[in-house]
């Protein structure tokens, strides 16, 4: 094995003469050396808070005139700072077997007695340093192994490329100890940059230079994906950026590249550590492109299954809103639809549980069987009826479905309404907000329904329906929330500030879509949000 590089020795010895001869010798094998009269000041030099780790041995005199070197050692063994920290005693007295086993037994690595042999001396340092670095590397990449796990569970994550680049600053600069600087490609051409200046710091967030994104996009890689490199000072924004691993997932696919000092790569473990945490962040950053890609794809098959428009009548305003689940990509089944029929207005909102492709097609199902129903002119329960016929027949093993229908006829100035286990409809007017007590069995169970519940439309009626994402949350109570939205309505206002208040107020950290209908029926008055 080759020898280990030249140390920082502590030598420890109450006579003048005796550690002024020790120290010399270690000098003379390029040994920097440090000196101590007492087994106080040898303690107090390792456990201070100045003590880094620079000292790698310890020379240690056992006769100590204030503390003995037996009881110096285990003292330095028994601390956390300084338990790997080798201990070579000397003694001129101590010299028997019996003392060179209680020395060894109480923490030292190696105990030798005078005279001492120069070339013994210098051999024996060797062989315990050789032995300290190699369980100091160890412990160092273990550590580092550990950061890197934990810096990969926080990329993979990122729900935003603004997050993925910020963990891969601060993950890189965590893991070495170290400032570091990362970058990522996103759509449109863009490179977003990103700088920690050491573990904990803020992380600073940039637009890479032009000249970068190039590079990025045409870096060879190799079989590996990975590849590391000195960066190009010239164009790097980073100034302490100075060796970098690029790295991609896919061989079409654009570069990520994290860049450190070169004194953070100490070794063939660091650099191979580096493109470790280069192909993981490479991986991550893949991931969320296609979970992007996903989620931009989901939104655009939803909206397009909603209508894009809604019919107008001088007797009636509506105002719509549709929000997805804040943390699912996938598309959901919440609905709503208005269909015009011969002067009457069939209302329907509706939420097929799940967020899936088979919830998507299931809500689509039902909207165009709800518009084939409602211009044969039937009714809002036997419309129910035939669409849990329908989810029987077809869709046996779906989850539950629920829908409430408004029959509005505004040459009556009336509204049939049949509920299949939906949230209830608010009615607001100037007597004040109250939920109708309209209830029926969810779709697809085949039990029997109970008839409409006819009401009277008067001027200023606002009415409400909403799917459970805008009031359900895992830690409040439903009843709780649909009061809190109750007493939220008044009839006064906007329709559609009623819709962006309503969801700045209940649609925050949202589990679920929220769908929203809000529709008044001839009145001058506007309702609003208290």
């Amino acid at each position: 094995m080759t020898a280990p590089t030249h140390a920082h020795i502590l030598v420890v010895d109450d006579v003048e003469a005796s550690r002024y001869v020790t120290a010399s010798w270690l000098r003379r094998h390029g040994h920097q050396v440090s000196e101590a009269g007492t087994g106080t000041a040898a303690l107090a030099r390792l456990h201070s808070d100045e003590y880094h780790g620079d000292i790698e041995v310890v020379v240690l005199d056992v006769n100590l005139p204030d503390i003995s070197g037996l009881d110096v050692c285990e003292r330095i063994k028994s601390d956390p700072r300084t338990e790997a920290l080798p201990v070579i005693h000397v003694s001129a007295t101590a010299i028997e077997p019996v003392n060179r086993v209680d020395g060894l037994t109480r923490g030292a690595d190696a105990y030798l007695t005078e005279p001492v042999d120069p070339a013994v001396l210098a051999a024996t340092v060797t062989a315990v340093l050789r032995y300290y670095r190699a369980r100091m590397m160890a412990v160092r990449l273990a550590e580092r192994l550990t950061r890197l796990t934990a810096a990969t569970l926080a990329i993979n994550g990122a729900t935003r490329f603004d997050d993925l680049v910020a963990s891969m600053a601060s993950g890189a600069s965590t893991i070495f100890d170290a400032p570091a600087a990362a970058l990522v490609a996103v759509a449109g051409g863009r490179v977003l940059a990103a700088g920690a200046p050491g573990p904990g710091a803020p992380v600073r967030l940039a637009t890479a230079p032009e000249e970068l994104r190039q590079r990025l996009a045409n870096a060879p890689l190799g079989e590996t994906g990975a590849v590391i490199r000195p960066v190009d000072k010239a164009i790097w924004p980073d100034p302490d950026a100075e060796i970098a691993v690029v790295a991609r997932a896919k061989a079409t696919g654009p570069a990520v590249c994290v860049a450190v000092p070169a004194a953070a790569l100490a070794n063939d473990s660091d650099r191979d550590l580096l493109l470790q945490w280069g192909q993981a962040i490479a991986i991550a950053a893949e991931s969320l492109r296609l979970y992007t890609e996903e989620h931009r794809l989901a939104l655009t098959l939803q909206r397009s299954l909603l209508p894009a428009g809604l019919p107008t009548h001088p007797q009636i305003t509506m105002a719509t809103r549709y929000l997805p689940a804040a943390e699912n990509a996938e598309v959901g089944g919440d609905f709503y639809d208005v269909t015009e029929v011969d002067g009457r207005f069939l209302v329907a909102i509706g939420d097929v549980c799940g967020h899936s492709i088979k919830a998507a097609l299931i809500m689509g199902e039902i909207r165009y069987a709800l518009r084939a129903y409602a211009i044969q002119g039937d009714d809002p329960v036997t419309i129910l009826d035939r669409l849990d016929a329908l989810l029987r027949h077809f869709h046996p093993a779906s989850d539950y479905t629920t829908l409430c229908l408004l029959l509005i006829d505004p040459a009556t100035d009336t509204a049939s309404i049949a509920n299949a286990g939906h949230l209830p409809p608010l009615f607001v007017d100037p007597h004040g907000a109250r939920y109708l007590d309209v209830e029926g069995p969810m779709l697809g169970l085949g039990l029997p329904r109970p008839p409409a519940t006819e009401v009277t439309l008067s001027a200023g009626t606002t009415v409400l329906l909403m799917t459970d994402g805008l009031v359900e949350r895992r830690d409040e109570p439903l009843d709780d929330r649909m009061e809190q939205l109750r007493t939220s309505v008044s009839h006064e206002g906007n329709l559609e500030e009623l819709c962006d208040l309503l969801l700045a107020r209940f649609g925050t950290d949202r589990a679920d879509d929220i769908a929203l209908l809000a529709l008044r029926y001839d009145s001058p008055i506007q309702p609003s949000v208290s």
